[in-house]
This record gives structure tokens, C-alpha cells and sequence, in this order.
């Protein structure tokens, strides 16, 4: 009985029906995929029969994923046409109707229309065809037309398995450089350790073995029955992350956005708890279950290579001692080895640092070291060996290449229990780009790099001071230990620094380097939250960090964990500006240690001393100074205090020669702390901060420091660091010049009405930021300070300025941080008649600047 458009469509959106009701009840994800492919299946052979195309000799084949006889509620539906013969009007028209019925019910079809020696020719040339040929399946039609292509494909020329090894590794390998698996917005499919990554090991194996399944695979030996499990736990991760994705979206969509996140974890039963929301529990399992794919499939890869590749693949052997050897680049463990004995795994990884041409970890060793790991009743830390040769790990001058192997294979995790807390665990925030664990272990690459010759210049400093660091290895201990603490709920640096102490004293370090340890974890924010947010041409703000810091020792250690820490944060967040401050700040505190921190700096003579090597030069380009001398009368002490000689010359030559009436804009071709420097002066108006924060902000410009000086003949003397989205100073005479005429522009305009801004992105929408606004105790009586966290919307600062404004608040600098997708800036500012806001002022702009700027709002 024919079935019409209106009823098969509505049959496929009941099935989809019930099977989001079996989801949300957990049954088994593998009958979820299977019930789909087999409602297609039917929907298919209805379509057959209605349009009597048995009568055609036509073989309908599904191909690729619905090949595999599993499907995701939006996955495509390829199939295949397969012909005797170049297709009859007939058969043509046949299966356009087929098509087009399809579409009308609202599948998504790809399709081919061929012949048997079509298709084995194309395959030949495209492994990816090749591929979904072998996993070709008969849906209905002629069947003799389907074993002929069985044959043809089964022959051993179509893609001998050493070929299609090869072509299928590098396909890998490709999209591994594509992907990252541990992005915030992981692909499902194609990231390291995703689907693909499974598929792919069953592609190989069905080449080599004629195997249809993965399961085949123990069978043969290639795969033990723990293994098997292990991949098949983490596949079905894989696809309840993806049918939940399929269902939540109404498309074939792949890619695990911010946007999804929350209501696919909710889909999930993920629930928040006090330590972490369910959307970071959801993808702390996704990377845990990618890293045990990734490991699974190297391992499984490599015995392929031997297999297929057979006699030639054989790699050359070397003796390193009575119980290892060289494989290639890999060490082996020898035989009579037993790495189910604790201290033998960890000395295999102490061998294995004496020669530098050791890249991993040999596939059968690799796999008994993991048996070894698995069947421990207590952590490694335990044993006193063991103990013993972390320490020497530890103080091996390529110690950190023995940490990535431990990560990699999860000695690490099996050594330090607490390591294993963090593996995996995300923040749900557009800050952190990596895992906890992924993070400090690109943090741990940071500090080898200090030490590499070819990376000196780029790290000019941290190079120079590592390499005098007394002891190496106390840096890479407290590397390890400064965010272990994340998901425990309190404070990750003070649950972190009691562990590193702990830690410490369990493998009977001295006293010094323990506490050192412990505070440099406690501390690991410190230096960067000091040359961020505070104003450090302050000597009082230098004055502090000094007694913090209290020796020149603990500064070298924690400008260079302070380094490699922001760089492995995420690939965008390093740049000159932060590498500036950090200089900066380093070397004003090591002149406060090496005189004593009692002697704080006489103001008036550092103000002096910049005015004479300003006049200096001012003399040497032929300059009147009297005309300076006349011009500095205006200005504040403070201006010469913020400015450097330099920019004290720029800025005074500019103004003098100035002859228009128009605001003077100055934009420097050279940069200044690592930013550009926009320099405004004109005569002081309301809301000029607001307005020069619009046009940056539309001008798809970063601020970074502001500092707002009014002379006093009421002339605005304001520089702003700006960069551009990409965290580079600005270049280009057109870039420089369009910036200037549309701050000129706006500053002569009286509308003082802010303009539009751009939209939130789609990144920001997920997220929420509460705007939290607090005062800080100030050792200046004529200024308060202010934090303000929000969310970084367009237009944020600009909102801020028109509130000063409202509020009756002059700003007299700021430091502007963005933390992702949080705003976490620091402002001075006073009342219009120069003073410190008093408690009624503080709560008035409290107030507003909360409910303007809430993102709940």
C-alpha cells in the first residue's frame, strides 16, 4: 500500500520522537543509531517497492557513515545507484523520483549513480571513496550487482593494505593539524581522539583482516578485550554527545559550541553541583575520552604499520642496557621486564631522557605499561623508588620531556592523584583555551623552552634568568602544582600550595625549597594581576609587590613561571603589552630589593630627573626650551611620573607647534610598552573619555591603559595603549590616519550621544558575567581606586565613561584586563573638585554602574 509525503514524513518525525524519549532515558546510545538506520532502512524499501523499482536492474547501496548501519538523528544518507550499464531514460526517471520523494519528507540524501567498474575506478583513485566502498551495504535492489562490487573491491590491487595504511595515516595526520582536541569548540568527529579517529581504526582493520567490526580485532590478537571496551565506552560517549547535538540542533551538526553546551549537558543529565556546572562535568569526560581514544589509537596505528607494511617496516633495534632497547625512535621495554612492578615503569622513563632520539613509547611496551597502570591498587607516589626517580626526573636537565611522556601515556595521573583531578576539567569561559591538565602541560613546554637556544631571543629575559635559576626543577614542581587545585571549589592557589607542600616534604626536600615551592603556586597570579591592573609607574604599588616578593630569588622564579603561565593560557593572549609590563615590573622591583625597601623613591626627583633628559633632548633637535619651561608650568607632577622622556619630547614638540584649532591627535608609529600610544590633547570637555572609547571600540581597537591628566589651564593631556583585535601594535599610515580623523571628528562634534556599538558574537552569547564593582584602599588621599568586573560587551568602556560622567566622577587612569569573556579593569578616579569619593559617592556609582552594566539586563 502506498504511503503518502504527509504520512512517511510524519512516521520519521514519530520515530525521532521516540527516540529522544529512549535518550533522556539512557537506554544504550548503539540501539538509538541502529533504530534510526533501520527506520531509514524501512522508509527506503517502502519507497522501492511504491515505485516498483525491483522491475529496474538497479542495486540501492548505502554507503559511508549509513553504511556502517548507523545513523545519527541529521546524518546524511549517502547512497549508491548501482547500474549495470550507463542508466535507460527508464531507470533515470526512477531514481529521480526516488530522490525527490526523499527530500519531500525531509531527508537529507547524498547520492552517486555508477557502475560496477565506475565505481572501483574512481575508488582507485580517492582513498576517501575507497573508504566508503568498503563499508558499502545492500538496502534492496539487485543483489548480484552489489556482490560484483564486493568482489571487485576485495581484489588485492584495488588499495593493497600497505597503500591504504598509509594514505589513511596521512589522511589522519591531516585533519589532526586541522584540529585541536582540546579546543573549547571540539569538533566530534574530526578533532584528535574523535570519531574519526575510531572509524579509522576499523577502516585499517577491515583492509588488513577482511574484518566488518572492531570487535573482530581481539579475535585476531591486535586488540585486547580490556581495549575494546575502553574504545567502545568512548565511542558511545562520542555519540551521545553527537545525537544530543543532532536532536538539540534539527541539523548535522558537529561542532560542540558555547551555544550548545549547557542544553546539550542538560540533555545529558549533567547536573551542577558546588564545584562545577554540569556543562564542565560533560566535556571533562569528552576529554578524557579523547585522550584515551588518542592513546588507543597510536598504539593500535603502529602495530598496523608493522603488520601491513610487514618485512620493510621493521624498525632498527640498538641495545641500551640488560632491559631496554632502541626501536626506530621508540624505547622497548625487553621481555623479561615486568612493568607491572612500579619503579620499572618510571625507570624506563628515566632511561629513556639519556637519549634525546627517543620520541615515545613502543607499541607493545606501551601497551604493558598501561596494563601495569591499570591493575595498581595505590598511586606510584607510594613508593619509595619511585619517589626517588621523580626527584631525578626532576632535576634532569630534559626532565620535561619525561613529564610529556607521563601525561601522554597517564603515568602522571597514576603517580599524583591529585594530577588526576584535573584531567580533563574545563572552565566554561572564553579565557582558558585547554584542560587544566593540557594548559600546564604546554606551561611545562614554556619553561623548556627557556632553556633552547633558538628560542633566546624571543624570550630574551626568562632565557637569561632561568639558566641562573639555582634549581630548575623547584620551577617545574611548582609548574605542575600551580593550578591543581581547579574544581575543588575555594581557592585553586591555596589548595594548591598546601598540596605542594606536602608533595614537597614526601620526597624529603629541604625545608627552603619546599616552602619556595608552595609559595610560588600560592603566588602564580600575583605578578600578573600587579602588571595588569595596577598602576606600576606608582612606586607605592612597587613598594608592595617588593615586600611580597621579599628576595631577588623568588622574583626570578616567578617572572619566569608568570611568563610561561600567560603564554600557554591560550595562543592569543601573549603579546608585546604583556611582555612590556612584566619587564617593567620586574626590573622596578629588583631596584626596590637591591636598595632596601625601606627607601621608598623621592617623586621630586624622579619628576626632575625625566624633565632634564626631556629638555635634554628637546635642546639637541634645536628646540627653544624656554617655550617648554612656560608649557610644563600647566602641567601636573603626576604627567611627568606616568610619561617617559620620550614620550615627555613627542608630546611637548607636538603641542607647541600645533597651530590649529582643532583637538591634536597623535597616534605613535613606534611602540610604546609594546602598544601603540594614542595621544589626545584638546580642551577638556564632558564625556571625552566616553567619545574616545566609542571610536576605538568601532575602530575594532583594544584599550589597554588609559591616562587621563587635565592641565591647569583645562587642557586634556590623555594617552591610551591601544592593539588591534589580534594583539598587534598598529600599523599602516591609512590605518593610523583614519584612526585619528574619526577621534577629531568626534571629539569637535557636540552630540555627546554615544553611538550604536556591534553586537554581542555569537561566542559571547552563552555567557553571563555579573558586574561586580569594589574599592580598594588607596595611599593617595585625592584618589580612589576601583575595580570593575563585566561582562566585555562592544561599547563597555565607553558605557563606563558616560557613567563617570553622570555620576559626576573624573577618571584619572585606568588598566583595562580582558579575562575572555570577563572585563576586569582597574580605575583611579576622584570627584570634579579633586578629591577620594566618599561612602554615599562609592554606593551612588556602584549602583548605576551595576545596573547598566549587568548582562543579565
Amino acid at each position: 500500500m502506498n504511503k503518502t509525503i504527509v504520512e512517511l514524513k510524519q512516521s520519521l518525525i514519530d520515530h525521532n520522537q521516540s527516540l529522544l524519549s529512549q535518550f533522556e532515558q539512557q537506554l544504550p546510545i548503539e540501539d538509538l543509531v541502529q533504530q534510526r538506520c533501520q527506520q531509514i532502512d524501512r522508509v527506503l524499501k517502502q519507497v522501492w517497492n511504491d515505485k516498483k523499482l525491483q522491475k529496474e536492474n538497479i542495486a540501492l547501496v548505502a554507503v559511508g557513515g549509513y553504511g556502517r548501519a548507523t545513523l545519527h538523528p541529521q546524518s546524511d544518507i549517502d547512497l549508491l545507484f548501482l547500474v549495470a550499464e550507463a542508466p535507460n531514460k527508464a531507470q533515470f526517471n526512477a531514481i529521480s523520483d526516488v530522490l525527490t520523494l526523499m527530500w519531500d519528507i525531509g531527508l537529507e540524501i547524498g547520492h552517486s549513480v555508477r557502475t560496477v567498474e565506475e565505481s572501483t575506478e574512481l575508488g582507485r583513485g580517492d582513498v576517501t571513496i575507497a573508504t566508503s566502498l568498503l563499508e558499502a551495504r545492500l538496502i534492496c535492489g539487485e543483489a548480484v550487482l552489489f556482490y560484483q562490487l564486493q568482489q571487485a573491491i576485495h581484489q588485492d590491487d584495488f588499495w593493497p593494505e600497505h597503500q591504504f595504511y598509509q594514505a589513511k595515516y596521512q589522511e589522519q595526520k591531516d585533519r589532526h593539524d586541522k584540529n585541536n582536541a582540546f579546543d573549547l569548540e571540539p569538533n566530534l568527529k574530526s578533532c584528535p581522539g574523535g570519531l574519526r579517529d575510531i572509524q579509522n581504526i576499523t577502516w585499517v582493520a577491515m583492509r588488513h583482516f577482511k574484518a566488518s567490526s572492531t570487535e573482530e580485532l581481539v579475535a585476531r590478537g591486535f586488540l585486547e578485550p580490556d581495549e575494546l571496551s575502553e574504545l567502545l565506552e568512548c565511542r558511545d560517549y562520542l555519540w551521545q554527545l553527537r545525537f544530543a547535538l543532532h536532536m538539540l540542533t534539527g541539523r548535522d551538526e558537529n561542532r560542540l559550541l558555547f551555544d550548545y553546551q549547557k542544553d546539550v549537558a542538560e540533555m545529558m543529565g549533567f547536573k551542577n553541583n558546588e564545584n562545577q556546572l554540569a556543562v564542565e562535568q560533560m566535556m571533562k569526560r569528552f576529554y578524557c575520552s579523547v585522550r584515551r581514544v588518542m592513546e588507543l589509537n597510536e598504539l593500535l596505528l603502529q602495530l598496523f604499520y608493522q603488520a601491513t607494511l610487514g618485512h620493510a617496516s621493521k624498525l632498527p633495534i640498538k641495545r641500551i642496557n640488560d632491559d631496554y632497547q632502541r626501536r626506530g625512535s621508540y624505547i622497548d621495554a625487553l621481555p623479561h621486564v615486568d612493568l607491572h612492578v612500579p619503579q620499572n615503569i618510571m625507570l624506563m622513563l628515566v632511561t629513556a631522557l639519556n637519549y634525546p632520539s627517543i620520541k615515545g613509547i613502543y607499541a607493545t611496551t606501551s601497551r604493558r605499561m598501561r596494563e601495569g597502570l591499570n591493575a595498581l591498587n595505590r598511586p606510584l607516589v607510594d613508593f619509595v623508588e619511585c619517589r626517588q626517580l621523580f626527584v631525578a626526573i626532576l632535576k634532569h636537565e630534559r626532565g620535561i620531556a619525561a613529564l610529556s611522556f607521563m601525561h601522554k601515556h597517564g603515568v602522571l595521573s597514576s603517580y599524583l592523584p591529585e594530577w588526576q583531578q584535573i584531567e580533563g576539567q574545563m572552565q566554561f569561559d572564553l579565557f582558558h583555551a585547554y584542560t587544566v591538565d593540557e594548559h600546564t602541560h604546554r606551561l611545562l613546554k614554556n619553561i623548556n623552552r627557556f632553556f633552547l637556544a633558538e628560542h633566546e631571543e624571543e624570550l630574551s629575559l626568562a632565557s637569561k634568568i632561568s639558566r641562573h635559576l639555582p634549581k630548575r626543577g623547584l620551577l617545574v614542581l611548582a609548574a605542575i602544582f600551580h593550578d591543581i587545585g581547579k574544581g575543588r571549589g575555594g581557592d585553586h592557589s591555596k589548595l594548591g600550595a598546601v598540596d605542594a607542600l606536602a608533595f614537597c616534604k614526601h620526597h624529603n626536600m629541604n625545608d627552603h625549597d619546599g616552602r619556595l615551592v608552595s609559595w610560588l603556586v600560592e603566588n602564580h597570579l600575583l605578578m600578573s594581576m600587579i602588571a595588569q591592573r595596577r598602576d606600576i609607574s606608582d612606586p607605592d604599588v612597587i613598594l608592595d609587590f617588593a615586600e611580597k616578593v621579599r628576595d631577588n630569588n623568588r622574583l626570578n622564579y616567578l617572572y619566569c613561571l608568570t611568563v610561561a603561565d600567560i603564554r600557554a593560557t591560550n595562543d592569543n593572549l601573549w603579546n608585546g603589552w604583556k611582555d612590556s609590563l612584566l619587564k617593567e615590573l620586574y626590573f622596578a622591583t629588583q631596584r626596590m630589593l637591591s636598595r632596601g625597601q625601606e627607601q621608598t623613591t623621592d617623586i621630586r626627583a624622579r619628576v626632575r630627573e625625566h624633565q632634564a633628559k626631556a629638555k635634554k633632548s628637546l635642546i639637541e633637535n634645536n628646540f627653544d626650551s624656554a617655550q617648554a619651561d612656560e608649557f610644563w608650568q600647566s602641567m601636573p607632577a603626576d604627567y611627568f611620573l606616568r610619561h617617559t622622556p620620550e614620550q615627555v619630547v613627542w608630546h611637548t614638540q607636538s603641542i607647541i607647534q600645533h597651530d590649529s584649532e582643532d583637538p591634536l591627535v597623535l597616534v605613535s608609529k613606534k611602540a610604546t610598552r609594546g602598544g601603540t600610544e594614542v595621544f589626545v590633547h584638546c580642551l577638556n570637555r564632558p564625556k571625552l573619555f566616553a567619545t574616545v572609547m566609542a571610536v576605538l571600540d568601532n575602530k575594532n581597537l583594544t584599550v589597554h591603559d588609559a591616562s587621563i591628566l587635565t592641565t591647569k589651564s583645562n587642557y586634556a593631556m590623555d594617552t591610551f595603549i591601544i592593539l588591534e583585535q589580534n594583539g598587534k601594535t598598529v600599523s599602516g599610515a591609512s590605518r593610523i590616519q583614519s584612526i585619528q580623523k574619526a577621534l577629531v571628528k568626534s571629539i569637535k562634534a557636540s552630540d555627546d550621544k554615544l553611538p550604536n556599538f556591534k553586537k554581542l558574537s555569537r561566542k559571547m552569547r552563552p555567557f553571563q558575567v555579573d558586574t561586580q564593582v569594589s574599592f580598594l584602599p588607596s595611599k593617595r588621599n585625592a584618589t580612589t581606586m576601583m575595580e570593575l568586573v563585566a561582562l566585555d560587551a562592544p561599547g563597555l568602556l565607553a558605557k563606563v565613561g558616560e557613567i563617570f560622567y553622570q555620576c559626576n566622577i573624573t577618571l584619572v587612569g585606568a588598566k583595562i584586563t580582558t579575562i575572555g569573556e570577563r572585563a576586569e579593569d582597574f580605575f583611579r578616579i576622584q570627584t570634579h573638585d579633586g578629591k577620594a569619593l566618599d561612602d554615599d559617592q562609592k554606593q551612588l556609582l556602584k549602583e548605576t554602574l551595576v545596573s547598566r552594566l549587568n548582562s543579565k539586563s
